[in-house]
């Protein structure tokens, strides 16, 4: 057996095999528990499960371990769907009942409010169930890497704990179209039809228009009652199943008691602000992306809405261009998964606005960011989080709060 050069040999020696019982599940999807008092991360075991492990790391805090053998089986454990779960590193929970999942992901927003945030008893709501917990992903991205002489080619996704890819002919957590379209798409690539000069990514977009394979096609998405176009490469929520149930929740919770106006930062082709056109008078939307400021445009138009102004640039300068009285204005932000940073945080709270909705795909980095927005004395009111991602450890939650 080689040991690992960098492999730091306490409190546990390579491979060591100990047993141990889970008492929890991290947010990165791992069962989380203690041998003497040392806390080991398990992947795919389940809180009160006796267990047993075989360490591979040691670090500052914690060791890490590849999961032998479960003793006692939790009553939350299932069969998972896909037959090769744990060997494709794009779920985590799927061996663990859907109402369960909901539970912990909850709890696991909690923690993070009160760890990161350091924000004491958070209102969390429980978490909202996606409409479907398979089949629900409307875009999925394959991976393969330049063909070698004498060895099958893989296209999938990248291995748990690796970065070799698992060849997956057929993924249950996306849409029946997408899997009815990918053994096409393979067999363009196996067969040479599609010609690449080295490894590439797939695009699989299940939309309006059917499934699409070129990021540059303008496709479009129904949600609600509203059509929205977009680029098929570029950034658009993919659960289209849960997705009309969040944006109601957002506007919802932007709208109160003398608020007038909406403000969209990180806005995107505009699903917030259109979608809620009908709520305030005035809507205005700020956006980094060119080509997505004109199909937010353009989606404007498509649906036939007139209040909502959408502009090109970094969110923090459209505060200085607002003419919005920001007593009467909520601001939503979206931001990616590095969350907002402190200087767009400034800036906002500085504008001042009544209300501020934050959704985020991250809870850890929004928790971060909520802790400054306490500085900046807005409070949070509640957070509810929106189960996208069923069957992975990803969350995404809404975070209410008022100056």
């Amino acid at each position: 057996m080689k040991i690992p050069r960098d492999f730091v040999a306490e409190p546990f020696s390579y491979h060591q095999e100990v047993e141990m019982e889970i008492s929890a599940l991290t947010n990165l999807g791992s069962g989380l528990g203690r041998v003497d008092g040392w806390v080991v991360m398990v992947p795919y075991a389940l809180p009160g499960e006796k267990v047993r492990v075989r360490i591979w790391r040691n670090k500052k805090n914690y060791s890490e371990a590849d999961l032998i053998e479960v003793f006692t089986p939790s009553t939350d454990r299932v069969e998972p769907r896909c037959p090769l779960f744990g060997e494709c590193g794009g779920c985590q929970y799927q061996h663990l009942d859907y109402a369960a999942q909901l539970r912990w992901k909850t709890h696991q927003v909690e923690e993070l409010l009160e760890k990161i945030g350091e924000i004491e008893n958070p209102v969390v709501e429980p978490t909202h169930p996606s409409p479907k917990d398979y089949a629900y992903r409307s875009k999925i991205t394959p991976h393969f890497q330049k063909k070698r002489e004498g060895k099958p080619m893989n296209i999938g996704f990248l291995r748990a704990s690796s970065r070799s890819i698992v060849d997956v002919p057929h993924c249950p957590i996306a849409t029946e179209a997408i899997n009815e379209a990918l053994p096409t798409e393979r067999e363009s690539v196996l067969s040479g039809r599609r010609k690449f000069r080295k490894g590439a990514t797939l695009l699989l977009r299940d939309a309006y228009e059917g499934v699409a394979i070129d990021p540059k096609a303008n496709i479009s998405q129904k949600v609600g009652e509203l059509l929205f176009q977009f680029q098929a490469g570029e950034f658009f929520q993919n659960n289209p199943f849960i997705l009309p149930e969040m944006v109601d929740y957002v506007i919802n919770e932007a709208r109160g008691d003398g608020i007038r106006n909406l403000v969209d930062a990180y806005c995107g082709v505009g699903v917030f602000s259109l979608s809620a056109n009908s709520h305030f008078e005035q809507l205005a939307g700020v956006e980094i992306n060119a080509q997505a400021v004109n199909l937010a445009n353009a989606n404007a138009t498509l649906n036939k809405i007139e209040n909502c102004q959408f502009t090109i640039g970094e969110a923090q300068t459209l505060f200085s261009a607002i003419a919005f009285e920001p007593d009467s204005t909520t601001v939503i932000i979206d931001p990616p998964r590095k969350g907002c940073g402190s200087h767009f945080l400034e800036i906002l709270a500085a504008y001042g606005p009544k209300k501020i909705v934050y959704v985020s795909c991250d809870p850890a980095t929004q928790a971060r960011d909520l802790k400054l927005l306490a500085n900046l004395n807005y409070k949070l009111i509640k957070i509810q989080p929106f189960d996208l991602f069923p069957q992975t450890r990803h969350i995404e939650t809404v975070a209410t709060l008022e100056k």
